[in-house]
């Protein structure tokens, strides 16, 4: 039994937004009300002068299991989530073997369970080996507990392909989410195309490689009435395809990670630092000066980290040799914290839009909800807390990350999961 005392409760679902108490006992949430009296042997938590808001969720990141738990694994992938504040995360299937039949994904949930941290709720491949030649086994994966499809790092470039997805992945009511670039016009492509990548003498990748297909996409979501979710969103004429879709009334919905908003290929210099080469890669200020507007629009609907952990050694090399890919679970919510909400410019009610309620909603995930009844998944914030970002912060293997050595205020020094704390007070139980 646990009990919360005191906190700011933020939930636009049920329309809370007050200094209140919560009783959680086992998995769900007992009670929800101002003193509440402390039970018997109950565990009380200090909310006073915190937020307490649903579970956070990430539905991209990539634990590297199976096939290259060097990187990563799902236990210390686990480990790193739940210190940033995330209940649930959904990984995506390019591990080795291939995340393309219910068997896998029936692993990785049964590693998540092990591994008693958060809930990891798998995606699985659109196509066999994410090769984009034959249908992966979409019905035995929905089955065992996939929560959508996709064929992320590459994307599938064929549109007859893609058709024959989405008319299958819309029987099961879930949502493909797509890696959307153009191969053919990305080839060889490392940073935006552009000034910069013209400055430093780097195979550019044009914005169009993203947009085209984003477009596409989005006819082929009309033709097939199957839920489209645009991955990492970079580019400013990206959101505007999305937003005029959602205009239209398609069932279209679009994620950004916090380096897309805060970063720009300005920061790119002779230093050629390859924890800033991503894919899609950093844009230029006007991107993502657009993609802030359209996640406090709503034009965008979730923040997520494109978690990507490689080890040091991939990493501290040339540019052109470095994997595209940075690490985010344990600096997202202080990113959005220091940079949106204590400005200003989005208020706490959106932030549990796009990083708690908007999530589930695209994944067909139970919705989480600060009321009786609802599944224990709560995150506790204490919005004053300061830190930088250094190797020592991170509690995944990697510490490949794009802001390191930023200073922050903001984070989450609470995890509950399924009524069990895992991060006490900024540190895993």
């Amino acid at each position: 039994m646990l009990l919360i005392k005191g906190a700011h409760v933020v939930d636009p679902q049920v329309g809370l937004d007050t200094v209140t108490d919560v009783l959680v006992e086992g998995a769900r949430i007992a009670r929800v009300g101002a003193n509440i009296k402390t039970p018997e042997g109950a565990e009380v938590i200090d909310g006073t002068g915190k937020y307490l808001v649903p579970g956070l969720i990430d539905i991209h990141v990539h634990f590297r299991d199976p096939g290259y738990e060097y990187k990563e694994t799902i236990e210390t992938g686990s480990a790193a989530a739940a210190a940033g504040g995330f209940t649930d995360v959904a990984t995506m299937p390019n591990t080795n073997p291939v995340t393309d039949t219910g068997e896998g994904v029936r692993y990785q949930i049964a590693k998540g369970d092990a591994a008693g941290l958060v809930h990891v709720r798998p995606i699985g491949a659109c196509t066999r080996g994410e090769k984009g030649e034959a249908l992966a086994e979409i019905g035995d994966m929905v089955a065992e507990g996939a929560c959508m499809f996709s064929d992320d790092g590459h994307g599938v470039q064929s549109a007859g392909m893609l058709r024959t997805v989405m008319d299958y992945v819309r029987q099961f009511d879930r949502a493909v989410a797509c890696h959307c670039e153009i191969e053919s016009l990305t080839e060889h492509g490392m940073v935006n195309e552009g000034r910069v990548s013209t400055r430093l003498g780097i195979a550019g990748w044009p914005a169009a490689g993203e947009e085209v297909e984003i477009a596409r996409d989005i006819e082929l979501c009309r033709l097939t009435g199957c839920a489209l979710h645009i991955c990492h969103i970079s580019t400013a004429r990206g959101a505007e395809l999305v937003r005029t879709a959602k205009a239209e009334g398609l069932p279209v919905t679009a994620e950004v990670c916090p380096h897309h908003l805060f970063l720009d290929e300005e920061l790119l210099d002779e230093t050629y630092n390859t924890n800033l080469k991503m894919n899609p890669p950093l844009r230029t200020p006007a991107d993502t000066a657009a993609l802030r507007e359209g996640i406090c629009d709503g034009t965008l609907d979730c923040v997520v980290t494109d978690h990507a952990p490689h080890a040091l050694h991939e990493k501290e090399c040339e540019f052109e040799i470095a994997p595209f890919g940075v690490v985010g679970l344990e600096t997202s919510l202080p990113l959005m914290l220091t940079n949106l909400v204590s400005t200003g410019k989005m208020s706490w009610q959106r932030l549990v839009e796009v990083m708690c309620v908007n999530p589930r909603k695209v994944a067909r995930l139970e919705a989480v909800k600060v009321e009786a009844g609802s599944p224990a998944d709560l995150t506790l914030i204490d919005p004053t807390i300061e830190l930088e970002v250094t190797p020592e912060l991170f509690c995944g293997k990697q510490h490949n990350s794009a802001f390191m050595g930023a200073k922050l205020t903001g984070r989450a020094t609470d995890t509950v999961v399924a009524g069990k704390h895992v991060l006490k007070d900024c540190k895993l139980a």
